[in-house]
């Protein structure tokens, strides 16, 4: 099989969507095969509208994978954790299935990149957060964040929940954020790169710039596929 990436991000709303979605772009714009999979959508009925987002951004059309489930392998109506949106279908988050399916596209593209939902913790079922169905199989984490004031804590909170269960780190996307303050967006993406490398990690941080009427900008994301 080939290689499996997981976006997370330290929040929910953070741009893992738009990030994924530009990962792709750039992928496809060098001619590598790559899919992207939404490990669980809630929120959402019929097509996973970040599967959507993903395709309108990297300009892929849907594809087969698309059209099988493989890359919405589970959908829940309430925006929530998995597991509550899940709980309230009478369900359970089948993990099962979501490998099943994510091994699947890896059989037939060069690159899968898997967005989660929400942080890293948040619960699939009363057992599994999603960092632990990750890092258990060996997918290296993109972690998606911001400068907006309080997120240099929950990013490197994130880096060390990975580093705990010994889980590879490719790199950090860096996202704009309105009213961010200067001194704090300077300050940021540095003192991530210090901690990546001070905890054995490459230190590779992406920016996104503001993106204003769907000009989607090409971000060279090369550092983390390598």
């Amino acid at each position: 099989m080939n290689r499996i990436y997981f976006i997370s991000g330290i929040d929910t709303g953070i741009g893992k969507t738009v990030a994924t979605g530009l990962m792709a772009r750039h992928l496809r714009s060098r001619g590598v095969d790559a899919i992207t999979v939404k490990l669980v959508q809630t929120g959402n009925i019929g097509f996973s509208e970040d599967l959507e987002e993903h395709r309108r951004i990297s300009g892929a059309p849907r594809c087969y994978e698309d059209e099988l489930g493989l890359t919405s392998p589970q959908i829940f109506k309430f925006p929530s954790s998995p597991k509550l949106a899940a709980e309230l279908e009478g369900k359970s988050v089948d993990l099962r299935r979501i490998e099943m399916c994510i091994d699947a596209c890896s059989r037939s593209h060069e690159i899968v990149l898997v967005e989660s939902a929400g942080g890293l913790d948040v619960p699939l079922d009363g057992d599994t957060l999603a960092v632990d169905f990750a890092a258990k199989r060996g997918w290296p984490l993109i972690l998606v964040t911001c400068g907006r004031l309080g997120s240099l804590n929950h990013t490197l909170l994130s880096l060390e929940a990975a580093r705990a269960r010994k889980m590879p780190v490719a790199g950090v996307v860096y996202n704009w954020a309105p009213d961010v303050v200067p001194e704090i967006d300077r300050d940021t993406p540095e003192t991530t790169k210090a901690y990546l490398a001070k905890w054995g990690f490459p230190p590779v941080i992406a920016r996104i710039p503001r993106i204003e009427n769907g000009a989607w900008p090409d971000i060279d994301f090369s550092e983390m596929f390598k």
